[in-house]
């Protein structure tokens, strides 16, 4: 059970306040945004953060509804969580009522809500289990209470993996690290050019940096080592130079977090390798639609297929570059899809609603993405959405819409099967009337010999005549010619082939000869 007092805890008072919290709030489930001008539909337990609040009577009433729906405490920023109304509408309710630091991003906040709830739910199922995996954030206490100072764990990207519940001393570099877990990228460009990082690789017992002129309190460093290999770090941020005896006792911790980490790695690796083993039996069809439910966390809705295609790499550099991205993305909606790897193309399957962690947000985060520096931005396509045991289907679906794509037939670099119906439909037919060769009958393979020689352009002449019946100028527009140079094109083309294009069957027969040609 993960209590909201747990929650406002481990996030810390520098993030949230707790303005109220009855002593039997449910149990935090999840973690919704309330969208501007929409219904709220909740669940029992949900975290519901008032991102569109700005007085304090839209506030005391989503207090209502969300007390109404079961939810576990409303989020708001000040000076609307602290005003009386709200909080006597809270209260009145029995809901819990959190105060939001001002300046915290709401999109990050979502993300660390998130991350918090998995890993006090990863803390409470181990307590019960006795699995001895243990609690990289209770290590991280623990770490803390022996070097007198708040603390983070990170990876060798610089990744937040878990931090003290301490605040009581941090600085806006320690803030920005905890909500964007990471190292903000100013803060470690800083700390690379003073040779943190080269002391780290070379296995520095401990490192001490300085306070920084822009405010940024000074750190103690030590490097998390196993077997010669660097496993990560710890950061403890300190008032000061400390002693020898604090910075030993810092340093000693370092082999117990180093297990720690390998442990989990292995065991995060073998979970990966299991959910990505089952999500390729959900795209395939050969997987149970229960189990994947359950052990994939997908909800009891329709989801879609997504296949995303990021160009300009090879072998581990294109490897690389579709975590970087997939990564990109979760930060983006809040949630990391749900995801594996397949001939080189990321699979992902998200609900299709447009709320957090649903399609709509996935694709508005997919046209967003730049393009990388060796190759293009991503391609993307969803298949259509569909029950989890009928995925196969919309997999199938989303690589036919990315061929379209990687053909340049369509000029989106987003697209949903369902949207490219009319060019899914013309490829199809062209691809069946291209395998029977329909464009080698009649007398359109003179037409064609005599474009490759003169360079006269009668093919597409007609192919756009064909297509804008009635309406030489709009055919003369996408051939960017005069409707007159058009007309004389005509002209010349019946004179070198016989075509009786008033009788209906013969422009049929020709639109499908000409559409085998430029889609199939």
């Amino acid at each position: 059970m993960v209590s909201v007092r747990s929650v406002v805890d481990r996030v810390g008072p520098t993030l949230l306040h707790a303005l109220q919290v009855p002593d039997d709030s449910p149990a935090v489930a999840d973690v919704v945004i309330a969208e501007p001008g929409g219904g709220l539909t909740l669940a029992a337990g949900d975290l519901v953060l008032g991102v569109a609040t700005t007085g304090p009577e839209d506030a005391a009433e989503l207090v209502k509804q969300s007390a109404e729906q079961g939810a576990a405490a409303v989020l708001l920023k000040p000076p609307v969580a602290a005003k009386t109304q709200v909080k006597r509408a809270a209260k009145a309710a029995g809901i819990a009522l959190i105060q939001v630091h001002a300046a915290t991003s709401w999109a990050q906040l979502v993300w660390l809500l998130r991350t918090v709830l998995d890993a006090l739910a990863d803390e409470s199922e181990n307590l019960e289990n006795d699995t001895g995996s243990g609690d990289l954030f209770r290590l991280a206490d623990a770490v803390a209470s022996v070097v007198d100072a708040p603390v983070t764990i990170e990876d060798t990207n610089s990744r937040v993996l878990a931090y003290s519940a301490r605040q009581d001393l941090t600085d806006p570099a320690r803030v920005a690290t905890i909500m964007g877990r990471r190292i903000p990228d100013d803060v470690l460009a800083r700390f690379r050019s003073r040779g943190v990082f080269r002391e780290l690789s070379r296995g520095r017992q401990t490192i001490f940096v300085p306070a920084q002129r822009d405010g940024t309190l000074p750190r103690l460093i030590v490097p998390i080592r196993m077997g010669g290999e660097l496993l990560g770090s710890m950061w403890a941020v300190v008032a000061g130079p400390v002693s020898d005896e604090r910075a030993a006792a810092f340093a000693d911790a370092a082999p117990v977090v180093a297990l720690h980490l390998l442990r989990r790695r292995a065991y995060t690796d073998a979970q990966r390798r299991a959910s990505a083993e089952l999500l390729r039996g959900v795209l395939e069809g050969r997987a149970n639609p229960r189990k994947a439910m359950a052990e994939l966390d997908l909800s009891d809705e329709p989801h879609r297929v997504v296949v995303i295609e990021v160009t300009g790499g090879d072998g581990r550099d294109a490897e690389g570059m579709r975590l970087a991205l997939l990564e990109r993305l979760s930060q983006g909606i809040g949630r990391r899809p749900v995801a594996t790897e397949l001939g080189g193309l990321l699979y992902a399957v998200v609900p299709d609603r447009a709320g957090s962690g649903g399609w709509a947000e996935l694709r508005d985060a997919l046209a967003t993405q730049p393009a990388s520096r060796r190759g293009g931005a991503p391609r993307a396509a969803a298949g259509s959405p569909g029950e989890i045991g009928d995925l196969s289907t919309s997999r199938a679906q989303a690589d036919e819409a990315l061929g379209l794509l990687r053909a340049e037939i369509l000029d989106e670099r987003v697209i949903t099967f369902d949207e490219a119906w009319t060019a899914l439909a013309l490829h199809r037919g062209a691809t069946a009337a291209a395998a029977a060769k329909v464009a080698e009958l009649g007398p359109l393979g003179a037409l064609r010999a005599h474009d490759e020689t003169s360079k006269a352009g009668y093919t597409d002449t007609l192919y756009e005549w064909l297509r804008h019946p009635g309406d030489p100028r709009a055919a003369a527009r996408e051939l960017r010619i005069h409707p007159n140079t058009l007309r004389y094109r005509m002209r010349k083309l019946l004179e070198l082939v016989p075509l009786d294009l008033d009788d209906p069957d013969v422009r049929l027969a020709l639109i499908t000869q000409l559409v085998a040609l430029r889609w199939s």
